[in-house]
């Protein structure tokens, strides 16, 4: 069925806070969820809300924790998320992150200790609509092993980039993971019955596998080989040893509702175009936005999209949903 947004947003909220998040923490997640539909990147939509319902109520997630922002060097903004929401604790440091870029002309912006962020362009997006250049990355329980290896060791470890625009708003913006996909890609294809193609994972026993339930079991598989082995090593170094989270290895499934918190970290390199280039950044830019253009059909990366005020939503999964929002909690 179609949703509107703002329903979607809405219901989202009531659910989460339903079960056991503060207003405030609830609308930084729902906002999240929202902006995830409104992109098709349904993985990190409603896809998750039941899994924050259920860690809300075990604990696995404190939705009413409050984050510690500290900024004891000029360059470095971190924050506490406390085993909280990572939405709230991105939004409880901002300012101060953004503040600091433009002061020094750069800034390391850390979040440590939080539930999976999902959709880690979703905060790249927003550095780069308050005027800065942003790159992020984060981790994940572990599901790739390294080339020639046979034990699961990363995470499938985003990495992003958000660029802004000369009068406001995002030029171009990327969010890939650096594993073949996502692993939400894999389990929605398990649930549905569906296969996947080679070269996304492998089975238990290092044998590429069609079968995503055999994927599963076994191990996914980087992106072009080696060199998305070492982008994902990157986001490693970057999520867990810079922020002081845990490693990949060390994390628990982020669905799982009653294992212990996952303590993520997310690491955001923050830069002010105008410390450096100036003026000459935006018309860099916009020279390679036009070369891009110029080519008939290419575009530059997160580009012409225009947010749609309703999308489709799968019934089971909504209807699931509304429950949430108004299910019963003890």
């Amino acid at each position: 069925m179609d949703v509107a947004l703002s329903e979607i947003e809405a219901v989202t909220a009531r659910a989460l806070e339903l079960h056991g998040a503060t207003p405030g923490t609830a609308a930084d997640v729902a906002r999240a969820v929202r902006v995830a539909e409104s992109k098709g990147n349904r993985i990190c939509g409603l896809y998750y809300v039941d899994a924050y319902c259920r860690q809300l109520q075990s604990g696995r997630v404190d939705g009413r924790v409050q984050p510690v922002v500290s900024h004891d060097a000029p360059g470095a903004v971190r924050v506490d998320a406390r085993h909280g929401f990572a939405q709230s604790a991105f939004a409880a440091g901002f300012d101060t992150a953004v503040a600091a870029a433009r002061a020094n002309g750069t800034c390391g912006y850390s979040i440590e200790h939080s539930h999976t962020c999902t959709s880690l362009g979703y905060f790249t997006e927003q550095l780069a609509e308050a005027g800065v250049l942003a790159i992020g990355s984060t981790n994940s329980s572990a599901r790739v092993a390294p080339p020639g290896g046979d034990r699961r060791l990363l995470g499938t470890n985003p990495v992003a980039m958000a660029v802004p625009a000369r009068d406001g708003g995002v030029a171009f913006q990327f969010d890939f993971s650096t594993s073949a996909v996502a692993l939400g890609t894999i389990t929605m294809a398990a649930a549905a019955g569906e296969s996947i193609p080679t070269g996304w994972a492998v089975d238990e026993h290092g044998e590429d596998t069609t079968d995503p339930d055999a994927a599963l079991r076994g191990s996914m598989l980087s992106a072009a080989g080696y060199k998305g082995f070492g982008l994902g090593l990157m986001a490693e170094v970057l999520a867990s040893a810079l922020t002081g989270s845990h490693a990949s290895v060390d994390q628990s499934p982020h669905k799982s509702a009653d294992a212990p918190p996952p303590d993520v970290g997310q690491f955001y390199l923050l830069v002010d175009p105008q410390a450096y280039s100036g003026d000459g950044f935006w018309d860099a830019i916009q020279l390679l936005a036009d070369r891009v253009a110029d080519q008939p059909g290419a575009r530059l990366p997160g580009t012409s999209h225009q947010p749609p005020t309703e999308v489709e939503v799968d019934d089971t999964l909504w209807a699931a949903t509304i429950a949430l929002s108004h299910e019963e909690t003890s």
